[in-house]
């Protein structure tokens, strides 16, 4: 038995309107420019492991067609930054929209033979300007932890998978942005792969459509996917809205998102069919468990609204356009000796909490600061602490592609001060006494392509200025 006992969502905050680019209607989401693939992975796994009950992953499987890194594992950082413990596994599944179905298969594969395994999957969507890419894209992290049992928001039942090599959308290392054949080719050759793994799943299940309760279609090509839904057999009431209206088609991502969306709505027993075309099709049979439609927070619908963005800006943090920098120097590369002795701190956000009196040390440190005790503390983990704005400056001349750099001093609830970087704020409008809270984010990459990740913090989700 393989039940999904936990899901997570992260929407960035800023949202392209389409109709300012002459692309039509509805908006798409857009990753800021201190956000990545990592970072998002970091802030959906984040939500899902805190609504797990207990369930602590012994692996973590990381799935992005834009991984931040290559040559190296992407997911040892969003283990690092989940403070989950070095015993446990992290291998990234990369390369392509495919590669997120793939994770979430082989995360099923693990949990049914009892291993509690998390998979996170991540996507920045890169056209160039006027493509069908950048109109239809969105950038977004979605989230699901994989239990053999306990309570869960589904469980899966059967699958099914067809594959077939045609050149439909490539993009060669190194390239920003994807090339896409003529639609109608596409749309012709998935039809009956679509078919093929939409019937396996439903027979492996012992089901028909009329069963269906929640139809899950998606995939990059949009063509393809709508004409999968209008053949599917199933009643038109259960089709699913995708949320590409609102925040556009997010890769690999983008079946966790329609699953953590579909499971709010449904009613326990309900019989949820996932399909994704993507290189070939994909069926995934489940049944909405006991926690269906009473999950906590809506994971999708409560972050649909967002704040716009200027076409230009996001070019510019995409690095499709380059913008006049600020006139001082770049930042120094972080040395890796040093960033690897902070790791708990500097991933996880682990402070230090003096056991003979109590003080709280952000950073850790081996002498307590208020009584004197040495080797004397004890990790405290502080990345879901909220604080409150003591005071901040605005800096104009830092080094920064959205300038300015909003800078603030945080008085953590519990005790403990920190300085960081303001993110997802209007800097003309931020305020002393303003609540916020800790987000992983990437605080620069140098010129050699080294990111330096460390945590801002942002308004609280609703409180944003």
């Amino acid at each position: 038995m393989t039940r999904i006992v936990a899901r997570g969502v992260h929407l960035p905050l800023h949202r392209l309107e389409r109709a300012s680019i002459g692309a039509g209607r509805g908006t798409r989401a857009v990753a800021s420019h201190d956000e990545d693939t990592t970072s998002m992975a970091v802030a959906a796994a984040r939500t899902a492991l805190a609504g797990a009950g207990g369930h602590l992953p012994g692996t973590v499987l990381f799935s992005t067609s834009a991984p931040a890194y290559a040559d190296r594992t992407n997911a040892t950082a969003v283990l690092a930054a989940l403070g989950l413990d070095g015993d446990a596994a992290a291998y990234d599944f990369t390369g392509s929209v495919r590669s997120g179905i793939g994770a979430f298969r082989a995360a099923a594969d693990a949990a049914a033979v009892g291993r509690t395994t998390l998979a996170v999957a991540s996507d920045i969507r890169t056209g160039l300007p006027g493509s069908a890419e950048e109109r239809d894209g969105g950038d977004a992290a979605a989230a699901l932890v994989f239990a053999p049992d306990g309570p869960c928001l589904a469980e899966v039942v059967a699958t099914a998978a067809v594959s077939a090599e045609f050149l439909d959308r490539w993009r060669t290392p190194g390239e920003a942005a994807p090339h896409v054949w003529e639609e109608r080719f596409g749309a012709a050759v998935y039809a009956p792969l679509a078919a093929r793994a939409l019937e396996q799943g439903l027979k492996a299940a012992g089901l028909d459509g009329g069963d269906v309760g929640h139809l899950l279609v998606t995939g990059p090509h949009g063509r393809a996917v709508a004409a999968a839904r209008r053949a599917a057999g199933v009643r038109p009431e259960a089709v699913a809205d995708d949320r590409s209206g609102a925040v556009g088609v997010t890769g690999a991502a983008h079946p966790y998102l329609m699953l953590a969306d579909a499971v709010e709505r449904a009613a326990p027993g309900d019989a949820i069919v996932l399909l994704v075309l993507a290189d070939g099709a994909d069926c995934v049979v489940l049944r909405a468990g006991e926690l269906a439609g009473s999950a906590p927070g809506p994971a999708v619908a409560g972050a649909l609204p967002g704040r716009p963005v200027a076409h230009q800006d996001m070019l510019v943090w995409r690095g499709l356009l380059r913008r006049e920098p600020p006139r001082r120097p770049d930042p120094d590369r972080p040395a890796a000796p040093p960033s690897h002795r902070a790791a708990d701190w500097k991933f996880a956000f682990t402070a230090g909490r003096c056991e003979d009196c109590g003080a709280r040390h952000l950073p850790p440190q081996r002498v307590c600061r208020r009584c004197r005790a040495a080797d004397r503390m004890a990790p405290e983990p502080l990345a879901g602490r909220p604080g409150t704005i003591t005071t901040f400056t605005v800096d104009h001349l830092a080094y920064s592609v959205a300038p300015p750099v909003v800078v603030a001093v945080v008085d953590l609830d519990g005790g403990g001060r920190l300085q960081c970087e303001l993110t997802d704020a209007d800097a003309e409008r931020v305020r002393v006494g303003d609540r916020v809270e800790l987000t992983f984010r990437r605080l620069h990459t140098t010129a050699d392509g080294v990111h330096d990740y460390f945590w801002k913090a942002r308004p609280v989700r609703g409180e944003e200025h």
